[in-house]
């Protein structure tokens, strides 16, 4: 069966995709100022390999999404597994248990003993944006520029990377991701859709 994808539904894949290190408390950090071109490299590359060194990430997450539909926002709560390359595992347990795997190109789910699946593939409008985070997540800024403008804001200590899609069909259904961190912990990843809706992950604590 084929898995319909809504703008949410992506919004919370791609927050996930973000994870690759051990999640520090979390905190939704205050804009910081621009970074300032750093004497011992540019600090988008720094950045760019402490997250490559991460291979495995497995943490705690909270999630709230803002649907200009609903009254009130939706939250929910569980678990979160990044392996490297590719694979990536997002288990919900509240308010209602749901599995998100995504693994080489397809994205299944499985909710109340059934599961669906689609393949990324057939989403050209959204396939770059999931490849350009994982190229984020593997230190390929060439690929990640391919498709997103960056700014990266603070410093290393205390960071937030401003990613905006280049790529047309993209930039139709997401206006901007914020990710913030400190050094290779990443704290949240927030999705701002062009229909106005928007989703804020917030990730830890670490998990064994």
């Amino acid at each position: 069966m084929r898995l319909p994808l809504s703008g949410c539904a992506i919004g919370t894949l791609l927050a996930a995709l973000a994870l690759t290190a051990h999640a520090a408390n979390p905190a939704a950090a205050s804009a910081p100022a621009a970074v300032a071109a750093s004497p011992a490299g540019d600090p988008l590359d720094e950045l760019l390999r402490e997250l490559a060194a991460h291979r495995r990430g497995h943490v705690a997450f909270t999630e709230v999404q803002y649907l200009a539909i609903l009254d009130r926002p939706l939250e929910s709560s569980g678990e979160l597994l990044y392996e490297a390359p590719d694979r990536l595992e997002k288990h919900t347990l509240e308010p209602r248990p749901e599995t998100l795997t995504l693994e080489h190109g397809m994205l299944s789910a499985t909710r109340g003993g059934r599961t669906r699946t689609v393949e990324l593939a057939a989403h050209p409008q959204l396939a770059p944006l999931i490849e350009s985070l994982r190229a984020t997540l593997s230190g390929d800024r060439s690929a990640l520029e391919q498709v997103f403008s960056t700014r990266l804001e603070g410093d290393l200590a205390h960071w937030r990377l401003r990613l905006t899609p280049r790529n047309r069909e993209t930039a139709r259904v997401v206006k901007e991701v914020l990710i913030s961190g400190e050094h290779a912990k990443l704290q949240t990843v927030e999705i701002f859709q062009t229909d106005g809706d928007h989703s804020l992950l917030t990730l830890g604590p670490e998990l064994p």
